[in-house]
């Protein structure tokens, strides 16, 4: 397994574990055992932003710019979903 494989797979391991780690905290009733799964689910997302943008840097995940118009569309469809 290569570089880039190794941190696509990090990646993707981080994202699995701060789904797990969001559920968990949800669903606690224990406050300490709460607070420690949003730190961990803290951690896990600061984990995956590094590995992100070191991906980035390498040029193995490029990301394109979204046109104005589909950032718009975006906006008003979850701007009215929005509790008033």
């Amino acid at each position: 397994m290569d570089n880039q494989e190794q941190i696509t797979d990090f990646i993707l391991a981080e994202k699995k574990m701060t789904a797990n780690y969001d559920t968990f905290a949800s669903e606690c009733v224990n406050g300490a055992l709460r607070a420690d799964f949003l730190s961990m689910l803290n951690q896990g997302h600061q984990a995956q932003a590094d590995l992100f943008q070191l991906a980035q840097s390498k040029g193995w995940y490029q990301v394109e710019q979204a046109p104005e118009s589909k950032i718009n569309t975006a906006y008003q469809k979850f701007s009215n979903q929005r509790p008033r």
